[in-house]
């Protein structure tokens, strides 16, 4: 098992079982790169005909750096477990919500760990055109990526025309975390617009409630969860070309299409009777853990909580999520009906800081159909491989995130404060978020947001 020494981060979500997409089959079956090979080369139970592809790497050890923290560690050290097994090698996995702050410190420091899995290419790039420290991917990995990702995929990967960081997980963040029976004994339908969104947030005051609930807290990373927020109002009012627009600068920051949608967000983050319920006043947003954000909707102290779909982790044992059960998610309404119904995501990349081969091997496995079928595997998770059947994923949560993603259809709009410049999207604009929700005015944000551009 993998050491560690210790994150992160349409219409109701009611497809449960009966999604179902047509996709290839996952690579452990068919022969391919992923499973060609002959018997065990590893120990236990584990059917390791995969392992030949990486050579021996008995005795090697490679460390791993990343946001995720507990619990969410604990399903992805899980996934790291066969590959031990079956290849000899020893993965040594720290988690910190710090990642932001301490990775450069540490490569500046000549420390870096072998690999990382970086939640912003915007923070890719910053490393790659600063620090001159990540190592491009192997070809073999590259391989694995073209062909099971949208090429998309390897977009987000590249800078300056080299590419550097294979894609780890995905997220769907258009959610709106709900408790089923609460909804169900107050009456309350799921809206399909944004207007009836607000209607049911005046209705839920109305009648004596809160309807929002919220947290922008994330330690060094404190504000990102509130930038969603507005990227997610950036599709659905502005639409997904002046969204591209907006994070590759073509538009400035404190454009009026972000200032307006800066005030949609604020017609329910800084409305004082729509939140912080269970949590304190509109401030209280800022100090608020995003991990602790929706958890007064169990204590029915507060009604909606808007975060991805990861968020599913922080319910708490014993919690059932699912249409009939404890929470349950719907999709985040659209505002403009021109703009469709757009799909706001993330997803982490992996990249490599040293060349040696067992490092280059684990990169590539971290690439592969055989792992990302693993982690399925092992819940809390999605992935941007279309390999992984849909049915794979252990929620219908994860299920419905799986089918958007991919879908070639679907309006998907990648995180844009991940995509900006690190000094912007991961410092000026997590920064300007926690300074609104404090009391500075939009124009004052987008201004010094705008100011931050390098």
């Amino acid at each position: 098992m993998a050491m560690s020494s210790a994150r992160k981060g349409w219409a109701a979500v009611g497809l449960a079982a009966s999604v179902s997409l047509v996709l290839a089959a996952c690579g452990g079956d068919d022969g391919d790169d992923d499973t060609a090979g002959g018997g065990d080369t590893g120990g236990g139970d584990a059917d390791c005909a995969f392992a030949e592809d990486y050579g021996d790497l008995e005795g090697t050890q490679v460390s791993v750096y990343s946001t995720i923290v507990a619990p969410e560690d604990a399903p992805l050290e899980a996934s790291f477990d066969t590959f031990e097994e079956c290849t000899g090698m020893t993965v040594v996995y720290e988690g910190s919500d710090e990642f932001e702050a301490q990775l450069p410190v540490r490569i500046q420091g000549g420390s870096p760990p072998d690999l990382a899995i970086i939640p912003q290419p915007g923070l890719l790039a910053t490393l790659v055109r600063d620090y001159d420290a990540v190592i491009p991917v192997p070809d073999d990995a590259r391989a694995n990526v073209e062909a099971s990702f949208d090429a998309a995929w390897i977009d987000y990967g590249t800078v300056d025309g080299t590419y550097y960081g294979t894609p780890f997980g995905a997220n769907v963040k258009s959610f709106v975390w709900y408790s089923p029976s609460a909804f169900e004994e107050a009456g309350y339908e799921i809206p399909e617009t944004w207007d009836d969104l607000i209607a049911l947030s005046d209705q839920i005051v109305a009648d004596g409630g809160m309807p929002w609930c919220a947290g922008f807290g994330s330690g060094d990373a404190t504000g990102w969860p509130g930038t969603d927020w507005v990227e997610e109002v950036m599709l659905r009012t502005a639409g997904i070309d002046v969204y591209r627009q907006w994070y590759e600068h073509e538009i400035p920051f404190n454009d009026p299409q972000v200032v307006e949608a800066f005030d949609t967000v604020g017609e329910i983050l800084k409305n004082d009777q729509y939140v912080n319920g269970g949590l304190g006043d509109v401030s209280s947003i800022a100090t608020t853990r995003f991990e602790d954000g929706g958890l007064p909707i169990l204590q029915g102290q507060c009604w909606m909580h808007r975060q991805a779909s990861f968020y599913q982790a922080n319910w708490g044992d014993g919690v059932e999520v699912a249409e009939d059960g404890d929470v349950y998610a719907f999709y985040l309404p659209g505002i403009d009906p021109a703009q469709g119904n757009p799909v706001l995501g993330g997803g982490e990349f992996t990249a490599a800081f040293t060349e040696r081969p067992e490092v280059q091997a684990f990169q590539t496995y971290l690439s592969s159909d055989h792992w990302h079928a693993e982690r399925a595997s092992k819940g809390n998770f999605v992935s941007a491989n279309k390999t992984v059947p849909v049915d794979a994923y252990d929620s219908p949560v994860n299920q419905l995130s799986a089918e958007i993603i991919q879908d070639p259809e679907a309006a998907f709009g990648f995180d844009a404060s991940d995509l900006m410049p690190a000094e912007v999207g991961t410092v000026a604009f997590w920064t300007g978020m926690v300074n609104w929700i404090t009391g500075a005015s939009t124009q004052e944000t987008v201004d010094a947001i705008e100011n931050a551009w390098p």
